[in-house]
């Protein structure tokens, strides 16, 4: 094993660096505390005055200890739908955390917003809660409180294939794999969403509040004229004693929350994946260091192995290839005691054998040969891999692509998108154009794929991506000048250069990604140990992986 040391110095530069980190941080948790207020305080006194708990409240009685819940996906829909009022973490919250000492996908409706009504984004918020649950084979709890689909925006929900009929389908294909789903129905549960709990494997509903039926009273009065309550529709007695659509009458949110313990207490045990792991050992150095290490400035490079050097295990590697493709840092690690194979970007400007100098950051011919080789010695000892990006791209021009730099780019991503061990993904910095697919970015399903308060994402830098959109509208400006005899002069394009760079910077912020679920969370980057262990742990839970097959990548 290879000890990282450490040239830090805590010096003027280091503490500007820290304390930008931290303000970007700071920021971020003030959002996230707005976001739990869901619907607002008058919506959840609203909410409380029917003796009902909120959606965070319920999850937490849940749960063993609620300080280790792994919610996700909590800023979905940020700054979305405002003409609609908005829909703070898209009207639904939902993690991982362990209940009776097993982890459990827990997803509960928040009735604060729109009454837990679903709007698109919600519809894909609940698509990956699923997908999290089948590809780690866990248990899932639903905590059903909603109106069901927001109308106004129906024809954005409905009929595609990733759209909120998808929902049930998983249901019915999760019950085939043998992952165990409880509902619980604690508010209404209207139309196409009585499917969920009733497509689970048992349903409980709360007496005078949990409701089930395919069409509420107003809609049937409206449809053959008949008159009556929903309470007498489809309440909780009605259901349970007459029709025996649902299982468990309860009498409140408490009992009801009681008896999904009572229930997963009893579930057998299930095989595991066997991922290694060992005594966990603390790095050498401290991760809240990492504030320090990361510039303000993402074009900035620094010395990726400082990073690694507070996140693994006694902050010792076995490097592979250490001496080739060093714009790539490849090497066998543990963290929190778990065995795994790290792909970062080393950020730092490095020297060839040959004397080359290479751009930290990018992927070269050798990196990608590298990181292609190293994904499938993962993949034959069944170690996860942790892709620590900030990729600015591939290496360009008449040298890069003379040496077949797209061949050797393809062969990389193909490993990607092959590999069958978990795969978690940490955006640290830059993630732009193919670098991002290459160090598996979401299109290449990542176990889960998070990211640090300094992340963008796009297809390129907005320097580059302004200097590009510039030059186009000035000469689509010229060739209007040419007719009118005027064209822009140097303060004009400064102006428009300011205009769509803040444009591209809004669009390529963490936020706007984590918004649209591109990724799981933002996380603070201190506590990145904790996140890739609980990771790692979830992914053990899945004993069937298929074979990987090397012979489909060329080498």
């Amino acid at each position: 094993m290879k000890k990282i040391g450490s040239s830090i110095n805590q010096n003027s530069s280091f503490n500007k660096r820290e304390d930008y980190q931290k303000e970007l941080l700071r920021k971020l948790n003030a959002e996230k505390e707005k976001i739990k207020l869901g619907g607002g305080l008058k919506a959840i006194e609203k909410h409380k005055s029917k003796g009902k708990l909120t959606a965070r409240e319920r999850i937490n009685k849940l749960l063993d200890n609620p300080k280790e819940f792994f919610e996700l996906s909590s800023f979905a829909a940020w700054e979305m739908y405002e003409e609609h009022g908005g829909a703070p973490s898209a009207g639904t919250v939902y993690g991982v955390g362990k209940i009776n000492s097993r982890f459990h996908v827990i997803v509960a409706n928040d009735a604060t917003v729109k009454a837990g009504a679903w709007f698109p984004i919600t519809a894909k918020k609940n698509l990956r809660a699923q997908e999290i649950a089948m590809d780690n084979r866990m248990p899932i709890i639903y905590l059903v409180d909603s109106a069901g689909v927001f109308l106004p925006m129906q024809d954005e929900i409905f009929p595609d294939k990733e759209h909120f009929g998808r929902v049930f389908r998983n249901n019915a294909i999760m019950s085939s794999m043998g992952i165990p789903q409880i509902a619980a129905i604690m508010g209404p549960c209207v139309a196409g969403g009585a499917y969920l709990p009733i497509m689970s494997d048992e349903a409980l509903i709360v007496e005078g509040e949990g409701s089930v039926f395919l069409a509420g009273s107003h809609l049937v009065k409206a449809a053959i004229g008949e008159i009556i309550d929903n309470e007498s529709l489809g309440g909780a007695k009605v259901q349970s004693n007459i029709s025996g659509v649902t299982d468990y009458v309860m009498k409140n949110d408490e009992e009801c929350l009681a008896q999904i313990r009572s229930l997963t207490e009893k579930f057998g045990e299930q095989s595991k994946a066997g991922f290694n792991k060992t005594e966990s050992k603390p790095p050498l150095f401290s991760p809240k260091e990492i504030y320090g290490l990361l510039p303000e400035d993402s074009t900035k490079p620094y010395d990726t192995y400082e990073l690694i050097s507070r996140i693994v295990d006694n902050s010792e590697i076995d490097e592979y290839k250490a001496g080739f493709g060093k714009t790539l840092i490849t090497a066998y690690a543990r963290i929190d005691g778990w065995a795994v194979g790290i792909i970062a970007n080393q950020r730092n400007i490095v020297k060839t054998e040959t004397g080359e100098m290479q751009v930290g950051g990018v992927i070269y011919s050798d990196s990608a040969d590298k990181a292609a080789r190293f994904i499938m010695n993962c993949n034959q000892k069944k170690i996860p891999l942790l892709f620590l990006q900030d990729v600015t791209g591939f290496m360009v021009g008449s040298r890069a692509e003379h040496g077949g730099i797209i061949k050797d780019g393809a062969k990389m991503v193909n490993a990607v998108a092959n590999s069958v061990v978990p795969k978690i993904t940490i955006i640290v910095g830059n993630s732009f154009g193919a670098g991002n697919y290459a160090m598996c970015g979401k299109a290449y399903d990542p176990r889960f794929i998070f990211a640090y308060p300094n992340a963008k994402i796009a297809v390129m830098g907005s320097s580059q991506a302004a200097s590009v959109l510039l030059d186009i509208k000035i000469k689509q400006s010229a060739k209007g000048g040419e007719k009118s005899g005027e064209h822009p002069s140097e303060k004009d394009k400064q102006k428009l250069l300011n205009e769509i760079t803040k444009a591209y910077d809004e669009k390529n912020s963490p936020l706007y990604a984590a918004a649209r679920l591109w990724i799981d969370e933002i996380i603070d980057p201190a506590l990145t140990r904790e996140y890739v262990s609980t990771a790692i742990e979830v992914a053990n839970n899945n004993p069937d992986m298929p074979r990987f097959n090397p012979g489909i990548i060329q080498t």
